[in-house]
């Protein structure tokens, strides 16, 4: 494993509200935050950064993700030695993205288990499994 682990959503909720150098980047595309949802943090006094992944419509790889999430977490006063959690929709862009803010001198990037929405069940339907939703967090849409 290239990046600092897997975390569940309850366990990462935990720390961000433990935690000051702690920060939430969800790395889904601009549509799934506009009509899916978003994480909300307010509670916690903390700001979600919001990072494509992936560029929406083309789906490649944003070259400048991890100079994007330096920029937010510049404006957080936040480092690269701060526990930043990545997030999408089931987790597996955010191991993606991890691994990424690793290699870029991130020292403990994290993956949300999980994503926001989960796999799907049985009936083909999301946050009904697993997730930051289907665990009962702050978000909205």
């Amino acid at each position: 494993m290239n990046y600092a682990g897997d975390i569940d959503c309850k366990t990462c909720w935990q720390v961000l509200q433990d935690t000051s150098s702690a920060a939430l980047v969800d790395v889904r595309t601009m549509p799934e935050w506009n009509f899916v949802g978003v994480p909300v943090l307010d509670a916690i006094g903390k700001k979600l950064i919001t990072v494509e992944w992936q560029k929406f419509p083309t789906m490649e790889i944003n070259s400048q993700f991890v100079s994007d999430v330096m920029a937010r977490m510049d404006e957080l006063d936040l480092g690269k030695d701060s526990k930043v959690f990545c997030l999408c929709r089931s987790g597996v862009r955010s191991i993606a993205a991890a691994q990424a803010l690793t290699s870029h001198g991130f020292s403990n990037a994290y993956n949300v288990l999980g994503g926001f929405e989960g796999d799907k069940d049985q009936n083909g339907h999301r946050a009904s499994v697993a997730g930051w939703k289907f665990d009962g967090l702050p978000w909205m849409q």
